[in-house]
């Protein structure tokens, strides 16, 4: 080695022997101040489960348990000895072991500050901003952000999209939470340079909004200062433990796991050598949830976080060794110092880690993941070891035989999670060398989501030359994601090195480079085309790179053609300033009027502040059991046996359900056809419920249920995809059509016909909280009391009641609030509430279910896949005169809501379209996959992408922009829909022309064919869709609703009424509601939960109709209310409130009334196919433009212009929540999310590590909404209108900026005329429909020569 130049030391706890007291036995740590003294640490305890079970902390919530979700995050913080410094870093409690956290200080949202004390000021930002909806996901917003600050008092922008990359929101769709935190920034950053010299902070957005007076959503002057004088301080006992205790070897003995910390790195060989297959845990990132999700169990784990040489950084002449144990973070903050402090030419290694690093997971697993974890895990698609590998790195190794060196390469890597490391050996460091003089570095990644997502393909690719030439001297490549390990490609090499870099040399190389990265079509993980042109892509990105460096150093003199360097520009990702317009309260409104103002969510405070109570932060009671649900892992069998005799001896078992313990119906009814609780006899899909298993613990509970053995005999004839059923004519009946004029002969007319066809894959509800029941048996008179996370608290009493036999009255349904609900809880939520309820009937005592995320995306089914067919004629014109349309959608394997789902579609097919002749079709198909469900939009936006991918093909045909397609063929005067509803499209034209023009869109379709025209490799598209969108239940009774308001003699109101809560703000504006209409301020008015025994009967939070209906009711109990005090208010007409409702009581006056509203009397008729089925339309119009990386498919929405139509907004703040909300989780439906299953049914893609949701990476650099001013609805309460469900459709725009912009990647690849692109528009459908070269180099496997990893369903 040659002479150090400097000794550097991360994040570790150090290994100084000092003299003094020995180290106790137990575990000492504080949380929020506190001290925690744990003499019985089980391994298996994570931080999340102590806190919420045993410190009663349940602000930290469980989202995922994978730390892919940061629903638990916290904070935790550490003294470091060495050098006086206290750190702090953000956590998922989900994957922190109790174990891990001696000497450590845990913070967690209820220790920065509670509305009982002071509330923190990130606390009141993200509330005051609106950016909590459900609230489930916000106490993790909140800690990420409080860490951050914690660490940079003044963040940028980029600091706080970074903390909080690792964080999911279900609801709000980002912008605001990130408007929120953004005021923590300096004012010189925090527009991040916006081009116009404009500042968000103090409201500037244009010259022509200052001019408007603008109005803003919250008031950024009224905000609490940060003070970081008032955080908590670090518990001086930690530090003196630290400084003055010796270390010793600890261990903890669980039920099944023994956890050994030593402290010394002899100890750790010693151990790891008595125990070699027993796995080093650093940050449990892998182990955890290995352990959790797989069930791999270890007897023995050893922890070596306290071993100081794991952590020590060594820099030499020749480069810099890095501790295995240091975390990604500090790897990635040390490479930024070394990037800065030495030679460019040195730090090619150090700069692709980096670029790799800001993408490698969230940060907080960044935080605790460790640098050698992360090597030896050997992940097929690793993102450092390619790069590793490539950059010559080496691994210092340790065992009982001493220490060795072995070089990161492809012998390394040895198979899937294999390296070729020993059992008892243990990396040490890792060197990373400098780089010379001529040699480049460079990373390359692919990943379904750009940021917190594992990579679809990574590469590392090192180039040497000659100095002074182009030839090269030594070449690596390695990839990631093509084959069960890192792999290199030697054979492309061996063939450039010693070759001029040219292109005719790079020509050679792509054929080789292919022919050496096979991939079979059935490999794991699928994409196999994709994942093969990759290389290819990645290959020529770094031959342009080379080329740009030879062209530096003046090696050679051409340079890039500028249209070509565009593959080497990173695609748009600076935020810009947003815009929310809408329209103001009318002057002379009362100042007590919160009608029309944009109002927090009223428990907004209470959600950032971790007090705010779902489900199962209910505290557990004495003898309170646990369920867990087996399902079943066969897509169509006979159940032969269902043996639980093994669990039942397993420890905290308790007893199983079965279908024989039902003592009333065993099944539910829905649209007329019914679906077991629990299979009996057959089971007809992967993941339906077979019995469950009650014990005294989740994880027992867990265990038991795993332990059951259930014997099948497998059936044939199984269908999964909708061309299965199409085939075998596997339907639920009955299926619809509707026919408004002639097709048959209007096609005969058409100077053109089309014929087409797009498949919509299916969407996971994913809300943040799981689906969650908790049963309490009173003990008499058959009485159950019911905590449920449900949109239809009404349908689970009735469930609930019928399948025990007894009546509804003995049942009371109780929700508080929902974690987020999409249509997701209503028909599986009452079924699992009717099987907790059998546990709790048979036991006697409390039972509680909380879905695991696996289990609930297994077992609650998705959006329908839908798969659309249409033939349209059209004229030279672009007029539409004929559309024949067939929906088939991919039901499941029971009814649920399918039938009304496909009803649903036809009665949008026309979308904003006034075809003359116009035929739809629909069916729901039955399959043996878990069944599908409602979820928000209800069908429409699967019909509607069909309507709208169909006028998009009539505009390629005719080679004219689709928009002039759309506006020919709009609505245009007042008109009959194809089911003879008349309407008035005026707001639509108005919502259209005003997208048209806020987005100046004409200028930016010229830009973006300029843009085009400009760059090879990076296309811009543009697209601007409309919606039409029927308010209310077709179901007429479904419409109606009911209120019961009381007012207390203090003067304070309670309000019931029969919505729930989800995020969505229906209780905020009730309580506007109450307010006006009683003339009282809203902080007088108190929403407590909807419940059966205080409104009967309720209908569903459903069909964006939930204010529509309880508005109403809240409005007729308060008019009754307010009627009643009248003679007293004019008798003291000077009084207060409080002394007119003492006065009432008095003279003997109720102060009690109930609401009543009938709805809407809608109808539809199928046989006469017509029907009167919506109260009235919202209109709305979005545009989106994009920008695609050719090379990846990779895209990033530039900008995002939506204005809708929802008459006068009760509450603009939560409407436009609604809308934000709703396009991204819309843009997620049609571009990004995608359920995988195999081709034997079963589900692949079971949480947020497979299935990726839109993060902040997705939010649009500039997301602007305006609510059409100016409008009213005279068929809603206050002149307003529902808008819960429709702007999901206008998600679609992004996808067709999409497919605008591969048009044009098409059109320069000589192709022209309507393609194929199916929904989602993911990174591989965008990449090969492109057409690139590299695309079409890869040959296509043949359909039916092999079984694909999944299947198109």
């Amino acid at each position: 080695m040659a002479n150090t130049r400097g000794r550097r030391e991360l994040c570790s706890e150090t290994d100084e022997k000092m003299a003094g007291k020995a180290e106790p036995e137990c575990l000492v740590f504080y949380v929020n101040g506190k001290k925690i003294v744990e003499e019985n640490a089980d391994p298996e305890t994570m931080l999340l489960s102590y806190l919420r079970e045993k410190l009663r902390l349940t602000g930290t919530k469980y989202g995922c348990g994978g730390g892919g979700c940061g629903a638990c995050t916290v904070m935790v913080s550490r003294y470091q000895p060495w050098t006086k410094n206290i750190i702090h870093f953000s956590a998922n409690a989900c994957l922190l072991p109790v174990c891990q956290l001696h000497e450590a200080a845990v913070t967690t949202v209820e220790g920065i500050g509670n509305t009982r004390t002071r509330i923190h000021p990130v606390q009141e930002r993200i509330a005051k901003a609106h950016g909590s909806q459900c609230g489930f996901c916000t106490p993790g917003m909140v800690m990420s952000m409080y860490t951050l600050l914690r660490n940079r008092p003044h963040p940028t922008l980029e600091d706080i999209t970074e903390a909080l990359a690792g964080n999911l929101c279900r609801c709000t769709g980002y912008r605001p939470i990130i408007e929120g935190c953004k005021t923590f920034c300096g004012a010189s950053d925090c527009c991040q340079s916006n081009g116009n010299g404009l500042c968000c902070l103090n409201g500037d957005k244009s010259e022509e909004v200052e001019e408007n007076g603008h109005a803003e959503l919250f008031d950024r002057e009224d905000l609490l200062p940060l003070d970081p004088t008032q955080e908590l301080i670090f518990p001086p006992e930690l530090i003196i433990m630290a400084e003055t205790q010796e270390r010793r070897t600890q261990t903890f003995r669980g039920e099944r796991i023994t956890w050994v910390s030593p402290v010394t790195l002899e100890e750790l060989v010693q151990l790891k050598a008595k125990h070699p297959s027993a796995p080093l845990v650093m940050g449990n990132t892998n182990i955890g949830p290995d352990i959790k999700f797989k069930g791999i169990l270890h007897p023995v784990i050893i922890s070596p976080i306290r071993v100081r040489e794991l952590s020590e950084v060594t820099q030499t002449s020749r480069g810099v060794c890095i501790g295995a144990g240091c975390s990604l973070s500090a790897v990635k903050v040390l490479l930024e110092e070394l990037v800065q402090e030495l030679p460019l030419e040195e730090t090619e290694v150090f700069r692709a880690l980096l670029q790799q690093l800001g993408n490698l997971g969230g940060q907080q697993i960044r935080n605790v993941a460790s640098l050698g974890g992360n090597i030896v895990s050997a992940y097929p698609n690793s993102d450092l070891n390619p790069v590793l590998a490539a950059g010559q790195c080496t691994l210092s190794v340790v065992s009982e035989g001493g220490r060795k060196e072995i070089p990161v390469n492809k012998d390394f890597f040895v198979g899937f999670g294999k390296t070729a490391l020993k059992p008892e050996e243990i990396v040490l460091s890792v060197f990373i060398p400098f780089s010379k003089r001529g040699e480049f570095v460079r990373a390359f990644r692919q990943a379904p989501r750009k940021e917190n997502a594992l990579a679809t393909v990574t590469s590392g690719m090192r180039a040497k030359f000659i100095v002074g030439t182009s030839k090269v001297e030594d070449l690596s490549i390695y990839f990631g994601g093509m084959g069960p390990c890192t792999v290199g490609a030697t054979k492309t090499c061996q063939e450039l090195i010693g070759r001029l870099w040219n292109e005719e040399t790079l020509n050679h190389a792509y054929r080789i480079l292919l022919e050496e990265m096979p991939l079979p079509p059935s490999a794991p993980g699928g994409k196999v085309e994709f994942r093969r042109a990759l290389t290819l892509s990645f290959l020529f990105k770094f031959n342009l790179e080379m080329q740009k460096k030879l062209r530096e150093m003046n090696v050679v003199l051409e340079d890039i053609p500028g249209e070509v360097s565009s593959a080497l520009r990173p695609l748009p990702r600076q935020l810009q300033s947003s815009l929310q317009e809408f329209q103001e309260v009318a002057q002379g409104q009362h100042s007590q009027d919160p009608v029309g103002r944009p109002i927090m969510h009223r428990s907004a405070i209470s959600q950032a502040t971790g007090e705010a109570v779902y489900c199962d932060d209910i505290p557990k009671s004495l003898g309170e059991h646990y369920l867990a649900i087996v399902t079943s892992t066969r897509a169509h069998a006979k159940i032969l046996n269902i043996d639980a005799s093994e669990a039942l001896k397993l420890p905290g078992v308790v007893d199983i359900v079965t279908a024989k313990d039902i003592p009333g119906k065993k099944f539910r009814t829905f649209s007329g056809i019914d679906e077991e609780l629990l299979a009996e006899k057959e089971v007809t899909c992967v993941g339906q419920m077979v019995c469950a298993i009650i014990a005294d613990t989740k994880q027992h509970a867990k265990r038991g249920a795993a332990a059951v053995k259930i014997t099948y005999e497998d059936l044939p004839d199984r269908v999964f995809t909708v061309e299965d059923a199409i085939e075998k004519k596997s339907y639920f009946e009955p299926r619809r059509e509707i026919e408004r004029g002639c097709v048959t002969e209007a096609f005969e007319k058409a100077d053109h016909i089309h014929e087409g066809e797009i498949r919509l894959g299916g969407q996971e509800h994913f809300y943040m909280e799981t689906q969650t029941v908790l049963v309490i048996p009173s003990g008499e008179e058959r009485e159950m009391k019911v905590y449920l996370a449900t949109q239809h608290p009404t349908y689970a009493q009735e469930s609930i009641a019928e399948t025990l036999g007894i009546p509804s009255n003995r049942v009371s349904c109780h929700v508080k609030r929902l974690g987020g609900g999409f249509g997701g809880k209503v028909t599986k939520a009452a079924i699992l509430a009717s099987i907790t309820a059998v546990a709790a009937w048979k036991t006697g005592k409390s039972v509680r279910c909380v879905l695991e995320r696996g289990e609930d995306m297994l077992i609650t089914g998705a959006r329908h896949p839908v798969l659309g067919k249409y033939k349209v004629g059209f004229m030279n014109d672009g007029s539409i005169i004929a559309a024949d349309v067939q929906y088939y959608a991919n039901a499941g394997n029971t009814g649920d809501e399918s039938i009304l789902v496909i009803e649903k579609i036809l009665l949008h097919l026309d979308n904003a379209y006034n075809i003359p002749n116009l035929r739809g079709r629909s069916a729901a198909c039955k399959t043996n996959l878990p069944s599908n469900t409602a979820f928000r939009g209800f069908g429409v936006p699967q019909s509607m992408l069909v309507t709208e991918n169909m006028i998009n093909d009539v505009a390629l045909a005719l080679g004219r922009p689709a928009e002039e397609i759309r506006e020919i063929n709009m609505y245009k005067q007042v008109s009959l829909t194809h089911y003879k509803q008349e309407f008035d499209p005026e707001n639509l034209l108005r919502c259209w022309s005003e997208c048209m023009e806020k987005s100046a869109f004409q200028h930016r379709r010229k830009a973006v064919t300029q843009f085009n025209q400009c760059n090879r490799w990076k296309k811009r598209g543009i697209a601007i869709i409309p919606i039409k969108y029927g308010i209310a239940f077709a179901e007429g009774f479904l419409n109606q609703a009911a209120a019961l308001v009381h007012i207390y003699t203090d003067g304070s109101v309670l309000v019931s009424h029969g919505g729930t809560e989800m995020g969505q703000g229906i209780h905020t504006k009730m309580q506007q509601v109450a307010a006006r209409e009683l003339r009282i301020p809203a902080s007088r008015i108190y929403i407590n939960e909807t419940s059966t025994n205080t409104v009967p009967n309720t209908c569903p939070s459903a069909a964006s109709f939930g204010t529509d209906a309880n508005g109403m009711a809240v409005k007729f109990a308060c008019e009754t209310l307010r009627h009643r005090l009248e003679p007293v208010i004019r008798a003291n007409p000077k009084g207060t409130w409080e002394s007119w409702v003492k006065t009432a009581f008095f003279q003997k006056i109720s102060l009690s009334a109930t609401g009543y509203y009938r709805g809407h009397d809608l109808f539809m008729n199928w046989q006469k196919q017509e029907g009167h089925p919506y109260a009235y339309f919202t209109y709305g119009a979005c545009c989106s433009e994009v920008e695609v990386d050719l090379l990846t498919g990779d895209y990033r929405n530039v900008r995002t212009d939506i204005v809708v139509d929802i008459g006068r907004s009760i509450n603009p703040s939560i409407d436009i929540g609604q809308i934000e909300g709703a396009f991204t989780q819309g843009m997620g439906l049609y571009t990004l999310e995608e359920l995988k299953f195999s081709p034997s049914g079963v589900l692949h893609t079971r949480g947020p590590a497979q299935y990726k949701i839109p993060a902040v990476c997705d939010v649009p650099l500039t997301f602007n909404v305006y609510l059409l001013k100016g409008s009213s609805n005279p068929h809603a309460i206050y002149s307003s209108k529902g808008i819960g469900e429709p702007v999901v459709f206008l998600g679609s725009s992004v996808f067709f900026a999409i497919k605008d912009a591969v048009a044009a990647a098409r059109k320069e690849a000589g192709l022209s005329g309507p393609f194929t692109l199916h929904s989602p528009a993911t990174p591989e459908r965008t990449f090969m429909a492109c057409a690139t070269p590299f695309a079409q180099m890869v040959p296509a496997s043949k359909p039916g020569s092999y079984q694909p990893w999944a299947i198109n369903v």
